[in-house]
């Protein structure tokens, strides 16, 4: 019995393996036609999504750098890592989501889609608010704990606790982003996520620096762009949602599927939980090595947060591509194309390796040009920042791996494997290297962590995905 529909009017119950294209308007059968080419054009709207969201960064980075000065680029640098440690938390949970639609849309059930909106938009908001809450609370605890350097202290709390009041609007975007690729459609939450980060560029100087009848906000105006940018998008996309009656939209006769249905909220949790905390773990790191950063003072830190933005845009093809990886394999595995998987994951590792090498080569040869847009002329941390990306950026090429293959795991349900694996690469591998040989070798050591822990993700997660135990995982009871 299928523990998650429920009777029709009619006295019928849907079936999970009816024919027909995905449910709703604007998705997307990625169970059919050529694998390298629906991956690629799959992968362009996301791509584009963390070319924005990179860029905007950059744009925040520049105004506050040029406007502000190092210090608040040190803030701005350690908020930012604790945002992303806090969206981590929620972030499993979407991407369970994720899966869960596209094995329903891959199944031609979309009943079951209801029934995963219904459950995880219940659990998103409530988390989300809680999180929130608690993290404009306890905002200057957390960066005493991070050892934020004492003059940017203040900046860093103001920006922190107003990222905090959008972090709900901000985790709920990204949701709906999720489920929308998960069913499919990759196009749509691109022009809202351009929509987004247009408003929040606009608004960022203006905000800043208080320019006509905008207030003069400092560091608090880059946030406050944020927030509204992050609000006003969402609603958008809520009402274009509806009026397109997409299928992730519950009406009022599906109200009560609000409620959580107890199979789901446990795969929700039990599957997308360890994806979280694999955010977390990330995240958690980069608060670590950031902590042992700022031993070095504001100037190494400056240098440091510029040269991770610069990787941030090198791993946007891998991102991308991955992200699209769980979706496509999602369907397949839906629609039991077993076949079709293994060909999802050779094609995004080989896809993910050509293109993120290409760009890891390009940003080699103009290393001094980018950083001479990102700081200020002749800014000592120019460098610092120099030598800290011949280091680093060849290894982020090699996460391409750990995302196609681990992309394709994670839509079968296998969730635990790939956390203790990024375990062992983050907290056994890249902060204990950086932490014991940092006395003898300095900051060096904690540039070389990065890609001995990158190689070392890459080739766990290449050894368990051929030994093959993945493929007997599920994300719910009754699947075959």
């Amino acid at each position: 019995m299928d523990a998650i529909t429920e009777p029709r009017s009619d006295g019928a119950r849907p079936s999970a393996t009816r024919p027909g294209g995905p449910p709703g308007r604007g998705g997307r059968d990625l169970t059919q036609g050529p694998i390298t080419r629906t991956l690629l054009l799959f992968s362009l709207p996301l791509l584009g999504g963390n070319a924005l969201q990179s860029l905007n960064g950059t744009v925040n980075q520049i105004w506050v750098s040029h406007t502000l000065g190092e210090a608040a680029i040190t803030a701005l640098g350690n908020a930012n890592i604790v945002m992303m440690l806090m969206m981590g938390a929620i972030f499993g949970v979407g991407m369970a989501a994720n899966i869960l639609v596209a094995q329903a849309v891959g199944a031609r059930d979309p009943r079951r889609v209801k029934w995963v909106m219904g459950t995880a938009t219940t659990f998103f908001v409530g988390l989300s608010v809680s999180i929130a809450v608690l993290g404009g609370l306890l905002s200057p605890t957390i960066l005493d704990l991070m050892g934020t350097p004492l003059e940017a202290r203040a900046d860093a709390i103001i920006y922190l606790r107003i990222i905090f009041m959008a972090l709900p609007f901000m985790n709920f975007f990204m949701f709906l982003q999720m489920a929308q690729r998960g069913a499919g459609d990759s196009i749509t939450p691109f022009w809202f996520l351009a929509l987004a980060i247009a408003i929040d560029i606009v608004l960022n100087p203006l905000l800043i620096m208080g320019v006509g009848p905008f207030p003069r906000l400092g560091i608090a105006g880059s946030a406050t762009a944020t927030l509204i940018g992050q609000s006003v998008s969402l609603l958008a996309l809520m009402v274009w949602l509806y009026r397109k009656n997409s299928v992730l939209m519950l009406r009022r006769g599906e109200l009560h599927l609000f409620r959580p249905h107890i199979e789901i909220m446990t795969s929700l949790l039990g599957r997308g939980l360890p994806m979280g905390m694999q955010m977390i773990i990330m995240s958690g790191a980069q608060v670590v090595m950031i902590s042992f950063v700022n031993r070095y003072g504001a100037l190494t830190s400056a240098a440091y947060s510029i040269s991770m933005m610069i990787t941030g845009y090198l791993q946007m093809p891998t991102m991308a591509i991955g992200g699209s990886v769980s979706s496509m394999a999602a369907q397949n595995i839906g629609a039991r194309r077993w076949d079709r998987v293994a060909m999802v994951a050779r094609s995004g590792v080989i896809s993910g390796l050509l293109v993120t090498g290409a760009l890891a080569l390009l940003l080699y040869a103009i290393n001094d040009q980018v950083l001479a847009i990102l700081l200020p002329a002749h800014s000592p941390a120019i460098p610092l920042a120099h030598h800290i990306n011949t280091r680093i950026l060849w290894g982020f090429v090699l996460f391409s791996i750990t995302f196609a293959l681990s992309g394709v795991v994670r839509a079968t349900g296998a969730v635990w494997w790939p956390m203790a694996i990024l375990v062992i690469s983050m907290v056994g591998v890249r902060i204990p290297f950086a932490a014991l040989l940092s006395p003898r070798f300095g900051a060096d050591a904690i540039w070389w962590s990065f890609p001995l822990g990158t190689l070392t993700s890459a080739a766990l997660t290449s050894v368990y995905y051929l030994q093959g135990g993945w493929r007997r995982a599920r994300m719910l009871r009754d699947e075959a």
